[in-house]
């Protein structure tokens, strides 16, 4: 799969821009079609590490988590701040009329799948992919909305019971986004991971960190490691009958020992992107810590070196400012 350039037509406009593993900054034509909006902040996020190397065969311009403003659509959306959805659905299919666009066998996704993602002065996307951000929110904190909606489509897919106690697995950007979020829905989280300083960003939150690997402990486990050996160590915390929600997308192939999961009839979930009204309610409500997430911020046309800090080890957010 290629993903092509803006389409031709009007002015220059910058954008990163990733083939064969390399991130560039190029000149594109402005993009025309759909509503119009100019990126102000977006977020690098570990799927646009793994599209760097090699994940879904990509080239193109990648970002998917994004704040911008709108310059050219219906009357109402001009001058809004946005936030917006990923995917983009036909809006004809079975999926689609069953309210699964998200799922749709024809979507296109934005800096994934066929579109041009946000890493980029300008990108279109539907009206009905737009959300409107608070005016009090920070264009820092609503750029997290992508990555909260993947925490809280774990809460639309499993029914977890307040207080049911929930190990998460990872403590990178979307671990501790998961944490966040769980424990802000009343639910009980152990969080594990590597990094200490990381885990002290959900411990003030209520979390409980850290501590030996435990087998066949938890109801339910979320993976979100980022790393191929992390499903198997998930479902090793599993006990029978439990749930591994599965949230890492990696370019390498996953191999797991499937008796460990036919035995203790361990049930698994693949959970992707979520609703975005739920996420800008939390962030709204100031409910998860997204400042102590930021390790860094970068210009546009420094997204070579952005994309470089974002993959050193220990680094959690970087932002790419349009400035």
């Amino acid at each position: 799969m290629v993903l092509e350039p803006a389409a031709e037509g009007g002015p220059a406009v910058i954008a990163a821009y990733l083939e064969a593993g390399q991130v560039s900054v190029r000149e594109f034509p402005k993009p025309k079609g759909n509503v119009l909006i100019r990126m102000t902040t977006a977020g690098i996020c570990n799927t646009d590490l793994e599209l760097k190397a090699g994940y879904y065969g990509f080239a193109g311009i990648p970002g998917h988590e994004f704040v911008g403003v709108v310059e050219r659509g219906p009357a109402g959306w001009v001058g809004k701040r946005v936030v917006g959805e990923i995917n983009l659905a036909c809006g004809k299919c079975e999926w689609c009329e069953g309210g699964l666009g998200r799922h749709c066998p024809r979507r296109t996704v934005l800096g994934i799948v066929k579109h041009p993602g946000a890493f980029a002065e300008y990108l279109t996307l539907p009206v009905e992919n737009l959300l409107a951000v608070p005016k009090s929110m920070p264009d820092e904190v609503a750029v997290f909305t992508e990555p909260v909606a993947a925490a809280c489509e774990i809460l639309e897919q499993v029914k977890i019971p307040k207080g049911g106690e929930v190990a998460v697995l990872g403590d990178g950007k979307l671990g501790l986004l998961i944490g966040q979020v769980l424990l802000a829905n009343g639910i009980t989280v152990h969080q594990f991971g590597r990094h200490a300083e990381k885990l002290r960003i959900v411990k003030r939150q209520g979390a409980l960190v850290g501590g030996k690997i435990p087998v066949a402990r938890f109801q339910w486990v979320v993976e979100a490691t980022g790393s191929a050996a992390g499903l198997a160590t998930a479902v090793s915390m599993c006990r029978a009958r439990g749930t591994v929600v599965m949230k890492s997308t990696v370019h390498e192939r996953v191999g797991i020992d499937m008796a460990a999961v036919i035995v203790p009839e361990i049930t698994l979930v693949g959970s992707r992107c979520g609703r975005f009204a739920p996420a800008l309610k939390l962030l709204k409500e100031g409910k998860i810590d997204v400042d102590s997430m930021i390790h860094g911020e970068f210009a546009l046309r420094e997204a070579v070196s952005g994309f470089q800090r974002a993959a050193e080890t220990g680094t959690l957010k970087i932002l790419l400012r349009n400035r």
